[in-house]
């Protein structure tokens, strides 16, 4: 059996996937389960949103000492250096009461970016707080702390830890969740001031979702994730999920730089989601 879902907004949880499983007697539950779904994979992309944000600015100031504008981020850009030195570096990027970014999403409050060095040195750590911050509406969060563990010189690497995450969706719903992913850069690192030809596998990791009715997913890397620098969503690779009656893999397809994915329950029973 296999149906179709789409968020009619981008990241937008209102009404998601009360379709599933119509005639089962297990309505309610199903339908709040594949709810966390689309909130873990919309914090997920937020995740890698403003991931992305913080590479922009710590890659522009990275050769430039101060800057007001950076391409592709919708925002005023203040920054300090606190102890007088080139590092540690705050980077705060003001979205103000709301703009529209390259991908037309809606951006309000703050990111708070601290860099302790190069984000090509290893050790470094690029720490990126929330303050009153949401995504087209959706109340965003937590601290997202990306430290550079690369071992080889050619083979850059990080660790991307999310505590304190909270997402509060739409209709007040409530998510929290925390985990840690390995991040690997597979290609554009020749080119280390240029991320639009950057491409990262996420080799390993696990993150768990907590909704407010007390049930929790665990999310865990079953095949590397492909991120490209350029796309928005992940665009290939496999996570598993586990938690109440959620049992299966979400699989993002075949490296296209879209928004679908599917979600695949033990028993068979396929979805095409989109975000």
């Amino acid at each position: 059996m296999k149906k179709t879902a789409i968020l009619l907004t981008t990241i937008c949880l209102a009404a998601f996937l009360f379709f599933s499983c119509s005639n089962d007697s297990n309505e309610g539950a199903a339908s709040t389960d594949l709810t966390s779904i689309g909130a873990s994979i919309a914090i997920d992309t937020s995740n890698e949103m403003d991931l992305n944000t913080g590479l922009a600015v710590a890659t522009s100031t990275a050769t430039a000492k101060m800057t007001e504008t950076v391409v592709g981020v919708c925002a005023a850009i203040t920054i300090t250096t606190p102890n007088g030195g080139e590092y540690p570096k705050v980077i705060l990027i003001d979205f103000g009461t709301g703009c529209k970014d390259d991908n037309n999403l809606t951006r309000k409050g703050k990111l708070e970016v601290t860099l302790t060095g190069p984000l090509t040195t290893t050790g470094s750590k690029m720490t990126i707080k929330r303050v009153d911050y949401s995504i087209n509406n959706l109340k965003l969060e937590g601290t997202i702390e990306y430290t550079n563990t690369t071992n080889v010189a050619t083979v850059p690497q990080w660790t991307r830890k999310v505590t304190n995450g909270k997402l509060t969706d739409l209709q007040g719903g409530i998510y929290t969740n925390s985990g840690t992913y390995t991040t690997k850069q597979t290609a554009g690192v020749e080119t280390p001031y240029v991320l639009s030809d950057n491409v990262y596998e996420i080799t390993e990791g696990t993150h768990t979702v907590t909704a407010s009715n007390g049930t929790t997913l665990t999310l865990t890397v079953k095949e590397p994730l492909t991120k490209k620098y350029s796309c928005t969503f992940i665009s290939k690779g496999q996570l598993k999920i586990q938690g109440g009656i959620l049992n299966g893999i979400i699989d993002y397809g075949n490296n296209d730089c879209d928004s679908l994915y599917t979600y695949t329950h033990e028993n068979g029973a396929s979805f095409n989601l989109s975000m």
